[in-house]
C-alpha cells in the first residue's frame, strides 16, 4: 500500500491516505483526480531520513497531520517543538540550539533558559 499526504495551500499536512498499489506509480494524480486538492506522496517507513526496512529513504519522514512539506528539502517536517530549534535540513527533524547530553539519562528541555534538565523519571531505578 502506498501513503500519500494532502497539502493546504501553505503546504501543511491535512490528512494522510492509504492508496492501492495499483495506483502508485501516479497516486498523486489519482488522489488529487479522486479527491481534489494538492498531494503528496509519502513512506509509512521513513523517519529522519533513515528508511527502517533497509531501503531508500523518501521524503525524509512519514508525513503526519500538521506537518510541513518543504519543496527545496522535498521533505516532511513535524511540528516545531520549541521556538529555538531548528531543522536539520539533512533529516527534516527540530534540532535544539544545545546538544542533549549523551549519557542515556532522560532530559527535557528548558525554552526560557535554553538548557537540558534531568527528567525525574518514575518507577526506573
Amino acid at each position: 500500500m502506498a501513503h500519500f499526504a494532502e497539502l493546504d495551500e501553505n503546504n501543511v499536512v491535512l490528512r494522510v491516505v492509504v492508496v492501492n498499489d495499483d495506483y502508485e506509480a501516479d497516486g498523486e494524480n489519482w488522489c488529487n483526480e479522486k479527491f481534489g486538492g494538492k498531494w503528496k506522496q509519502t513512506s509509512y517507513n521513513t523517519m529522519a531520513n533513515v528508511h527502517y526496512n533497509g531501503g531508500t529513504p523518501f521524503r525524509k519522514n512519514y508525513a503526519g497531520e500538521g506537518f510541513t512539506y518543504n519543496e527545496a528539502l522535498d521533505g516532511f517536517i513535524p511540528l516545531q517543538p520549541f521556538n529555538s530549534w531548528i531543522v536539520d535540513e539533512d533529516t527534516c527533524q527540530w534540532k535544539a540550539p544545545v546538544d542533549m547530553p549523551a549519557d542515556g539519562k532522560f532530559y527535557g528541555w528548558n525554552e526560557e533558559t535554553q538548557e537540558w534538565y534531568l527528567e525525574e523519571v518514575q518507577g526506573i531505578s
